[in-house]
């Protein structure tokens, strides 16, 4: 058997082709072995004679879809099926044969070759082609196999050569000169026109960039580049003056950004132009001489004085003459004016810097041959201060000082305030006021930080003796001029614990009331109503009962009669008696006459010793005791004095009877028994059978 059998692709022949023949050495040519091929197109591609062992080409094959072929032959007995000689394998080749012409991979080629270039694989057949004549080729390639002898097959494709831009153009202006016209005073970067130096080359190799080389305008203008339309904007770098120069040349170049080293021989690649503007006149409003004026005045200017002046002009050849005006929407209330002519600005009313420290006013400048050319300029008016206000205190102070305060302790600490502003900053003294230098209760320390405090004096304060103070103090600044103020402070005496902490003063009731809910207030009232009723009743039920005779027996009883006059808080009432009753100016500086007895004529009236304010109450009923002894006009009833003072509060009312009234039946006393053993004698006395009046 052979290892390798071959066959031609793509056979014509009318019979099968025949591939080989497979025979082994047990055949002995009687029939009884039979052939069997398996493998690669076993059956379908190759079929095999199983008598004889040939083998054929069913069908035509391809070598360009499968060019080997593996199949596998073995031999057996009919007559009992086993195999004569091991399976063996082998290999049938396609034989190739020209039947496929040459093919490109694509039907049409894109190819970019870039111009002024030199050889290569597809290569320019003129020198210095140039994309600027033409951009776009066409050409078609042909391929031959068999090295293009006779017999062979060919195909062919399309190259699409497109030539690509290189930068071997300078820009260049279409004109030399530019001219351009400006009015005067245009705002700052204003455009004034466009120039463009066209490139024929395209993307960054026609970028071009403008700049100013040389002239008289070369600092009055400046030249940016707009980069979507790649042309030149001239505009304005500083202020334009009809009157200082009407004409402007300068020179504008325009060079690329990218060039190609390969091809500066070929020139410079930028290009100059001559840009002529012109500067047109405009009639401008009057310029001030400063950007906003500062005037600094002090607020005790007197009315009519001039505190500034403001200047403008007119920037116009023509120097028209300006009027001057303040604009009223920022002076509503009219405190300054302006001359018209000279600008010089003076105040109409009188300043306040504690009120307005500022002042923000316009003014505007007119011409006065066109009243449309005005300008507007902000003048700031600062006030400065002077010391024309007194210190005072910075708030209400509500002290208080302890019954058991000691001497030198400190119970307040004062501040104050001032409303002007001086420009070394507020300095202020202490001191009592002249009239009291000395204050027996209190001292007044200055603390020499512009506040000051409030020591005690002595040990010791009563309530009911003194229940509040005044204490006068007298502050004044270190300005110039000094002024100064009398700052008094009420102090309160109160009763506090053994930390100072205060537990009560004699304002606590209005304190408490003061925080009741608007039922108790209520309440409060209707009762105070009920009562008031209750007393209009009783008086008229008195005023109906006969009044009893003063003396109703023989016996003179005066000398044991002491009539008041007032009502005493009772003896139970030690807190709610206030003894500023007793202080009275006009019923201690008033001479009383006697009540029980008619003064003679020949007795002089008696003069009261005037007393100070705040003198104790025990003395006070001393020396009264002492001026009804020593006084020889007196009667000798020694034990009738009249305080003209009344009391609050007593429970028992007036105990005198000389005054009551009486009614036709008999008076009951028996309540004087509930009274308490105080009144036990009164009890006695008018509340059994056997009275007085029986």
């Amino acid at each position: 058997m052979w290892n390798q059998f071959f066959l031609l692709e793509e056979y014509t022949g009318t019979d099968t082709q025949y591939v080989g023949k497979l025979h082994t050495d047990q055949d002995k040519g009687d029939g009884n072995l039979k052939y069997i091929l398996t493998g690669d197109g076993a059956g379908s591609l190759f079929v095999i004679d199983e008598n004889t062992g040939d083998i054929h080409a069913a069908k035509k094959l391809d070598r360009e879809e499968k060019s080997l072929y593996v199949l596998r032959a073995k031999a057996i007995d009919r007559k009992t099926g086993r195999q004569v000689e091991p399976e063996s394998e082998f290999i049938i080749k396609i034989h190739d044969i020209n039947d496929n012409e040459p093919k490109f991979t694509k039907d049409l080629y894109t190819a970019s070759v870039p111009e002024m270039s030199g050889v290569g694989i597809i290569k320019t057949a003129l020198p210095d082609m140039s994309r600027e004549n033409r951009e776009q080729y066409q050409v078609v390639i042909q391929a031959k196999d068999m090295g293009g002898q006779m017999g062979g097959l060919s195909g062919t494709t399309t190259v699409n050569i497109t030539l690509t831009d290189v930068n071997n153009n300078p820009p260049r202006f279409p004109q030399s000169t530019y001219q351009f016209h400006s009015p005067e005073s245009v705002p700052l970067g204003t455009p004034l026109g466009r120039i463009k130096a066209n490139d024929p080359d395209v993307g960054e190799n026609a970028e071009v960039e403008y700049s100013i080389a040389e002239g008289d305008g070369a600092d009055m203008f400046d030249v940016i580049t707009d980069k979507d339309t790649q042309e030149g904007i001239i505009t304005v770098k500083q202020n334009l003056d009809f009157e200082n120069k009407m004409l402007y040349t300068l020179k504008v170049d325009a060079s690329n950004t990218h060039p190609d080293p390969r091809f500066l021989h070929l020139g410079p690649f930028k290009d100059t132009a001559v840009v002529k503007i012109s500067v047109e006149d405009i009639d401008e409003p009057p310029v001030f001489s400063k950007v906003f004026y500062l005037i600094e005045v002090d607020e005790d200017v007197k009315e009519g004085s001039i505190i500034g002046q403001v200047t403008a002009y007119d920037p116009d050849a023509m120097n028209n003459l300006i009027k001057y005006s303040v604009d009223r929407h920022t002076d509503m209330d009219r405190i300054f004016s302006i001359h018209s002519e000279n600008g010089s600005i003076f105040t109409l009313k009188p300043l306040d810097r504690e009120s307005t420290p500022w002042h923000n006013i316009t003014v505007t400048a007119t011409e006065i041959n066109n009243s449309k050319q005005s300008s507007h300029i902000p003048v700031f008016i600062r006030i400065l201060d002077i010391n024309d206000h007194a210190p005072e205190f910075a708030m209400y102070y509500e002290t208080y000082v302890c019954e058991n305060a000691k001497s030198g302790q400190l119970i307040q600490t004062v501040s104050v305030m001032d409303k002007d502003d001086p420009p070394r900053g507020h300095k202020f003294f202490f001191e009592p006021v002249p009239e009291f230098p000395l204050n027996p209760n209190f001292t007044i320390v200055d603390n020499k930080d512009n506040t000051a405090g409030i020591m005690t004096r002595k040990d010791g304060y009563s309530r009911n003796k003194m229940s509040t103070y005044l204490l006068p103090i007298l502050i004044f600044d270190n300005d110039y001029p000094i002024q100064s103020s009398t700052g008094t402070l009420t102090i309160r005496v109160c009763a506090c614990d053994n930390q100072g902490n205060m537990q009560s003063c004699n304002a606590e009731a209005l304190v408490l009331s003061a925080g009741l809910s608007t039922g108790a207030l209520i309440a409060i009232l209707l009762c105070v109503i009920i009562l008031l009723v209750l007393v209009v009743l009783f008086a008229a039920l008195k005023r109906q009962r006969k009044k009893e005779p003063l003396i109703i027996s023989k016996d003179d009883v005066r000398d044991n009669i002491v009539t008041y006059n007032d009502e005493g808080g009772g003896e139970e009432d030690t807190q709610a008696f206030d003894i500023g009753t007793l202080r009275n100016p006009e019923a201690r500086e008033d001479s009383k006459l006697r009540r029980d007895v008619m003064p003679e004529t020949i007795f002089q009236i008696r003069r009261t010793v005037p007393l100070w304010e705040n003198i104790d109450v025990q003395d006070f009923i001393h020396r009264r005791l002492k001026e009804n002894d020593s006084d020889p006009s007196a009667p000798p009833y020694d034990s009738l004095a009249t305080y003209a003072y009344e009391g609050n509060d007593s429970i028992a009312d007036s105990l005198s009877s000389l005054e009551s009234l009486t009614a036709d039946c008999n008076q009951d006393y028996d309540y004087l028994s509930d009274w308490g053993p105080r009144f036990k004698k009164l009890a006695d006395m008018y509340g059994g059978d056997d009275s007085d009046r029986d």
